[in-house]
């Protein structure tokens, strides 16, 4: 079985647990905590794939790490997979948990590309557009300056992509009259 598909099912068991135990948003930030840590800290990672580093090691800089800060449940997650010999996906896991929590309350990620910084009332109309095209309830906005657009923005969510800058409008223009269309 792939990483993905284990760190997927794995997610997805502690999805279902966290329902069942009425902890989901706890057990939802014990995992954006972990996505944290590990990505501040390339290290622990690179810890937690080596199989060379024993599995009572990678349990003990979890437990240092996480305890006191995490829901029991989320700790007893922790040793379980470390137990399992799987703590390779441990932040795919978290990864992939955040992405089915945010499927489950239709949280959406768009991430705009604009040529200066996007203003509230713009920031509001495309969160607003988002919500109605995907059908989300709520918008996560992932932005980014790129002087290179001249205006407008770019805006992805997931595998769509709605183009409105300038730069690409007169790069268009420029391929049409190449073209002699216009």
């Amino acid at each position: 079985m792939s990483e993905n598909k284990a760190a997927s099912r794995y997610a997805k068991s502690l999805i279902d647990l966290s329902n069942e135990r009425n902890a989901l948003e706890e057990i939802k930030n014990d995992m954006v905590l972990l996505a944290q840590v590990v990505d501040e800290n390339p290290e622990l990672e690179a810890i937690l794939k080596n199989p060379i580093v024993p599995l009572t090691k990678k349990a003990g800089i979890l437990d240092n790490l996480f305890v006191g800060r995490v829901n029991e449940v989320t700790s007893a997650f922790f040793k379980l997979v470390v137990n399992k010999g799987r703590s390779a996906i441990l932040f795919d896991t978290a990864k992939a948990f955040i992405a089915q929590y945010n499927a489950i309350k239709g949280i959406v990620t768009a991430n705009v590309t604009s040529a200066t910084e996007l203003t509230a009332e713009s920031r509001a109309e495309i969160e607003a557009i988002v919500k109605k095209e995907i059908g989300a309830n709520q918008v996560v906005l992932n932005e980014k300056v790129n002087a290179d657009l001249i205006g407008g923005f770019v805006l992805k969510v997931g595998d769509k992509q709605f183009d409105a800058s300038i730069g690409s409008a007169l790069n268009k223009l420029k391929k049409e009259l190449a073209l002699g269309i216009v």
